[in-house]
C-alpha cells in the first residue's frame, strides 16, 4: 500500500516481521519516505556489510533482531536487539553483520543553523 510516501497499513505490526532475510543479501523496506525524512527496515544476512560512508543528516539505528557491528568515526560498537545508536551527520560510518541482523533506520532531513535552530528542507 503506497500513500504519499508511506508503505504501511494502519495496523499494529512487529517491525522485525516486516522485512525478511535473504541469503547473501541486504534487504530493505521503506516504511516512510518523505522529503523531511525516512524510516527504513533492513535485514542483513550474515557476512554482509555497508562500506564506510557519510550522510548530511543524523540517523538513528535501532536493532530489531540479532547483533550489528557499527563503526562511527573509527570507533566500533556492537549493537544488540533492543538497542539503538545515533550516527551523527557528517561522521563516517559503516555497518557489518557477523551474523544476520535486522534494523530500523530513522533519518530526519534537517540541518542545524548557526543559531542552533533546526530548519527542514
Amino acid at each position: 500500500m503506497e500513500d504519499h510516501g508511506i508503505t504501511w497499513k494502519k495496523e499494529v505490526s512487529t517491525l522485525a516481521d516486516m522485512v525478511q532475510y535473504h541469503t547473501g543479501s541486504i534487504v530493505s523496506r521503506a516504511l516512510i519516505s518523505k522529503k523531511t525524512g525516512i524510516v527504513t527496515l533492513f535485514a542483513f544476512d550474515g557476512g554482509q556489510s555497508l562500506s564506510e560512508h557519510t550522510s548530511p543528516f543524523d540517523a538513528m539505528v535501532n536493532i530489531l533482531d540479532g547483533v550489528a557491528e557499527i563503526t562511527i568515526s573509527g570507533t566500533s560498537f556492537k549493537v544488540s536487539q533492543g538497542e539503538a545508536i545515533l550516527m551523527p551527520a557528517g561522521e563516517p560510518h559503516a555497518l557489518s553483520a557477523p551474523q544476520p541482523f535486522k534494523m530500523m533506520l530513522v533519518m530526519i532531513k534537517s540541518h542545524t543553523s548557526k543559531s542552533d535552530s533546526h530548519q527542514c528542507e
